[in-house]
């Protein structure tokens, strides 16, 4: 309803056995914006506007009501009565209202009076509207009647309308903005609403345009309802041009050949055979170039069964280890089957539909994964996009405009451009879920379940999706085969044995000596090694990176709090080499491929087991050799003594005495899952058979595509190695 809604010659709306009150004023239409004040025992009044009188339906006592036949001080609709008042149809004496034959001053809002047959309901004279009527003063119009009569009902004066009132000063203006009380504009336009809080357009709450308050889809970042800060304006730079950079590759450690002696399972209805080279992957010869560019001889285990997986068209759940070439592993069959069945969709389009949507838990694992993907791209005419937070919206919307083919997103960016209209999923032909774990967990789960069953999402057997974690949990299976159709479960067991990649030691350390244990391990080690240090809260991270870059180690810190542009900064701050010293939160754990991390910290230990290897797997990437040190505190880790005791023992390594007390003391704690030593388990078949011979682990009544040479070509149906597997990979 406008500002002016008062000026406007209104109708009447009854309301039966409700009061509408206005300072007192009785009658028909006596409530102040609308409200009724409650039931009136002997007939309440009706209407709307400052009339007068308090006639109820049929009453029968006290004032008259609706159709009321007895005498009365106020008549009601239709009365009959000889009254000082009438309403409706009224016959009465003193002031009659609509359609009136008598009367001197009645008539709706208490002014004028009846107002039928040609006569200005005002004054009863024949000639002129009731508009113009030159005695409007005089028949009680005005403000004792709640309008009419022409004039503004802010300064009751004629020849101009409220939303023009030149004296409204009083009343707070009808030309002037009510946010900032300047002339010029209207409070919607206000250029200078900063200090009210809206105005321009923007929510309040995000202050990003193309949305309103009440559907901020980023509320509930906020929950102590506290104003968001600005919109970020941070423009991610783009892909590098330059080959060489663009191919830049992790160097091979030493035990890289162990890949290929990797125990692999794969459980499901006629699987493919698994290829040795990259030239049985059946690659597009753009697509072979760019994998030649970057150097990859031959596939890695999870290359070597995901990508004929992929290649057939089943749906796939994928686990492996950390640093195996799980993204490449996606990446080379989807963009592959785009080319080869050809690209949709035109730059000119108010919206876009992309044809492959990955959607991934960080900003830093869904930069990566873009920078991959436009890597395999190259000189195609395939298009990657990438949208996550903390950057520009009107920046990420004008790429996704330009054309997007392959997007690659984070779960609050990807929502918020659907609901904008932008992003159409009905073309949706291959479904990615990276670190499907955390995107299927209380986390980001609704908004999976909300995105895979949006109408226009292609149904299961349709779309084809794609999952892929360190470890697959039970439940997170459960919830997952909800949205697969006779897919596959993959499975690539660690690099380990006697000789494993990371070292890993558990230091007995109590919350406030933890400082000068992680100074004495930054002493004892190279200067220019680089060291990856996570800690539990944002406020550890940037206070332990202040200590340590006043004890002179340069370092930088990354956390949830911080702004992508000062995020993105560290890392390359740490990449270069000009920070070796990075603290981190778990924004930091999942996906970040960063060579010649020497060494992981654990300053706090995580509360579940899963975050630990996730953490550790930041080194001892693609063969090479890593570090990874614990402080255990007993007086907070106690719950997770069981589970680390597991993953030490499954990676032979060593087992502290005081750790193994404190397990035996721990009672119902958690002992990890029972993944052999695999990440997780297929639960819909129990694993019984055990390897024989074949091209690498073989035999077993479920190998299929031994392939030969190079170890792996078969797998074993069940692990060499009892108990839990809790090896992560990004």
């Amino acid at each position: 309803m406008s500002d002016d809604w008062d000026d406007e010659v209104s109708g009447s709306t009854t309301v039966v056995g409700s009061t509408f009150t206005n300072g007192g004023s009785n009658g028909l239409g006596g409530a102040s914006k609308w409200q009724p004040s409650g039931a009136a025992p002997s007939g309440g009044s009706a209407g709307r506007g400052r009339g007068r009188g308090s006639g109820g339906f049929l009453s029968s006592a006290g004032a008259g009501g609706f159709g009321s036949t007895e005498p009365k001080v106020g008549g009601g609709f239709r009365s009959s009565t000889t009254a000082e008042t009438n309403g409706f149809n009224g016959r009465g004496d003193a002031s009659s209202g609509f359609g009136g034959s008598k009367g001197r001053s009645g008539g709706f809002g208490g002014g004028g009076g009846g107002g039928g047959g040609g006569e200005c309901y005002k004054c009863h004279e024949t000639g002129h509207f009731a508009r113009e009527c030159p005695n409007a003063d005089a028949s009680g119009g005005g403000r004792s009647g709640g309008g009419g009569g022409g004039e503004c009902y802010k300064c009751h004066e004629t020849g101009h309308f409220a939303r023009e009132c030149p004296n409204s000063e009083s009343k707070g203006g009808s030309n002037e903005c009510y946010k900032c009380h300047e002339e010029g504009h209207m409070a919607r336009d206000c250029p200078n609403s900063e200090s009210k809080g809206g105005g321009s357009g923007a929510c309040f709450k995000c202050q990003e345009t193309g949305h309103m308050a009440r559907d901020c889809p980023n509320a509930e970042a906020n929950p102590d309802g506290e104003a968001r800060p600005p919109p970020s304006t941070y423009v991610p730079p783009e892909p590098s041009q330059d080959e060489s950079e663009s191919y830049e590759f992790m160097q091979r450690g030493i035990n890289f050949d162990k890949y290929y002696d990797i125990p692999v399972e794969v459980t499901g209805r006629e699987p493919p055979k698994c290829i040795n080279s990259f030239d049985e992957a059946q690659l597009s010869p753009e697509v072979r170039k760019n994998v030649i560019k970057a150097k990859y001889d031959r596939p890695t285990p999870v290359q070597k069964y995901g990508i004929p997986i992929i290649n057939s068209g089943r749906d796939l759940m994928a686990c492996a280890q950390t640093g195996s070439g799980k993204t490449a592993a996606f990446l080379l069959p989807i963009i592959t089957g785009m080319l080869n069945n050809g690209i949709t969709g035109s730059s000119f389009s108010d919206f876009q539909e992309p044809q492959c949507i990955i959607v991934s838990p960080t900003r830093e694992l869904t930069s990566q994964i873009y920078k991959e993907a436009y890597k395999f791209a190259r000189n195609t005419i395939l298009r990657p996009v990438v949208i996550y937070g903390g950057t520009s919206v009107s920046h990420q919307l004008k790429e996704v405009e330009r054309g997007c083919h392959l997007l690659v997103a984070t779960p609050g960016r990807l929502m918020d451009f659907i609901n904008r209209g932008k992003i159409k999923v009905n073309n949706c032909k291959f479904l990615v879920l990276d670190e499907a774990d955390r995107m299927l967990d209380m986390g980001f789960g609704p908004e999976m379940e909300r995105l895979i069953y949006m109408p226009d999402m292609p149904k299961k057997g349709v779309r084809q999706c794609l999952m892929f974690s360190a470890t697959f949990p039970n439940e997170v299976q459960e919830k997952a085969a909800e949205y697969l159709q006779d897919y596959l479960f993959l499975t690539v067991g660690r690099v380990g044995g006697a000789a494993s990649d990371i070292t890993q030691t558990v230091l007995e350390v109590g919350q406030y000596g933890k400082k000068d244990q992680l100074l004495a391990l930054l002493q004892a080690q190279e200067a220019t090694d680089r060291t990856l240090v996570f800690v539990e809260t944002k406020r550890s991270a940037d206070f332990l990176a202040s200590v340590l870059s006043q004890s002179e180690f340069p370092t930088t810190s990354i956390h949830g709090d911080r702004e992508q542009r000062e995020r993105e900064e560290a890392l390359a701050d740490f990449r270069a080499g000009r920070a070796p010293v990075l603290v981190a939160t778990s924004v930091a754990a999942r996906g970040l491929d960063i060579p010649n991390v020497k060494h992981v910290v654990n300053y706090d230990l995580p509360s579940g087991i899963d975050e630990y290897v996730h953490r550790i797997g930041r080194t001892g990437r693609v063969g090479n050799l890593g570090k990874a040190t614990s402080f255990y505190d007993p007086s907070k880790d106690s719950q997770s003594a069981r589970a680390l005791i597991k993953v030490l023992a499954d990676a032979q390594q060593e087992v502290p005495e005081f750790l193994e007390n404190a397990a035996d003391s721990a009672v119902g704690t958690f002992h990890g899952n029972a993944g052999g030593s695999f990440g997780g388990r297929d639960t819909r078949k129990q694993f019984t058979g055990r390897g024989g011979g074949g091209g690498g682990r073989g035999g077993g009544q479920d190998d299929w595509g031994s392939g030969g040479g190079g170890g792996g070509g078969g797998f074993s149906a069940a692990a060499d190695n009892g108990g839990g597997d809790e090896e992560s990979w990004d």
